[in-house]
């Protein structure tokens, strides 16, 4: 006999458990994610518990309902990342699961938006969603030492992680402690890529949530941050959702030392594996990932009720023209502004 509940604040312990012994989830499937969502953005959330007989968890579901002032809402597993969705042990607890999914979101007079990793044949064969594609997670497979992984490299990206190092820039780790080197930066790249940026308190929530599970990293020239990122760590995977640099400076490469600090603290602490995060193949971002040797896996959007042939989150013409708006914006108003709309935006 299997249950479906929700799961509250006592089943923090038992949730991460589950997360943290089960192969194919990730960070953002761990409480932690609820927490920080609950903490920042007041975001309701609906994190669904598969039980057994005996009280074992057989599988979960997290789910946050995304609803702006007047609109309908959408139900999403998860957002602000690029894949959430249900885990089980047994096929029998994720229709279970999938069908009070459906249920609640029908309840809620929203529509199910499911991000998983890789194809799911029950979501397919429901004939419910349409499915979005097109985007990759960048993943590289690391060796046993961040000396075995630079011999790896080819002679053009050795000397690309070399040339801010010449410059002077240097790379130092933390976690909430460097959280405002990190912010400044990653205001002032939002800003300049026409797209809304996070609050601070958003950031702030996820480092605390996550605790050890979680790194801010910035590269400095002198005094000054001119990248930073933040990494989550789950198991054998290190991911990284934020990395941002201030272009006046990109002419010193202080990216390719950012993501050199990472990959080396990566195979020096024992991970196999650093999630670069999605692209779209053919893209900047997604050479930029390629180059390091990481390799494409192809993430499924599952979107209850959309077009099946041509399912989309957003209009490509409206999203290019408010993006070139919102980088005319004085920063000072980008970053009081940003945060009360990104808390809106899933993606």
């Amino acid at each position: 006999m299997i249950s479906i509940r929700l799961a509250d604040n006592e089943d923090h312990q038992r949730w991460d458990e589950f997360v943290l012994s089960s192969a194919g989830t990730g960070p953002y499937h761990l409480f932690a994610w609820k927490k920080a969502i609950e903490s920042a953005y007041r975001h309701k959330t609906y994190y669904l518990v598969a039980e057994d007989s005996k009280k074992d968890i057989k599988g979960i579901f997290p789910l946050v309902l995304m609803k702006p002032p007047i609109l309908k809402g959408t139900l999403v597993s998860l957002p602000f990342c690029d894949y959430g969705s249900m885990f089980t042990n047994d096929s029998g607890s994720a229709s279970l699961l999938l069908d009070h999914a459906l249920e609640l979101s029908n309840t809620l007079s929203s529509k199910l938006e499911i991000r998983c990793k890789q194809e799911n044949s029950l979501l397919d064969n429901t004939g419910k969603f349409g499915t979005i594609s097109h985007k990759s997670r960048m993943v590289l497979e690391l060796p046993g030492t961040s000396g075995e992984l630079w011999d790896q490299f080819k002679s053009k990206l050795r000397s690309q992680v070399r040339k801010p190092m010449k410059e002077g820039l240097e790379f130092k780790m933390g976690s909430i402690d460097m959280l405002d080197e990190f912010y400044g930066v990653f205001c002032n790249n939002m800003r300049a890529l026409g797209s809304p940026v996070h609050s601070k308190k958003w950031i702030r929530s996820v480092l605390e949530s996550f605790g050890e599970h979680a790194r801010t990293g910035v590269v400095f020239k002198e005094n000054t941050p001119v990248a930073a990122g933040v990494i989550l760590t789950l198991n054998y995977t290190v991911s990284i959702p934020w990395a941002s640099t201030i272009r006046d400076y990109n002419r010193l490469s202080p990216n390719m030392l950012l993501y050199w600090g990472f990959l080396k603290f990566a195979c020096d602490n024992g991970f196999k594996y650093f999630d670069f995060g999605r692209s779209t193949p053919g893209e900047g971002t997604y050479r930029f990932k390629e180059q390091w040797g990481a390799k494409p896996h192809p993430l499924y959007w599952y979107i209850e009720g959309a077009n099946k042939d041509k399912p989309s989150l957003t209009n490509g013409r409206m999203r290019d023209i408010l993006e070139t708006s919102w980088s005319r914006l004085p920063l000072g108003m980008a970053n009081t502004l940003g945060p009360l709309v990104r808390r809106y935006i899933s993606l």
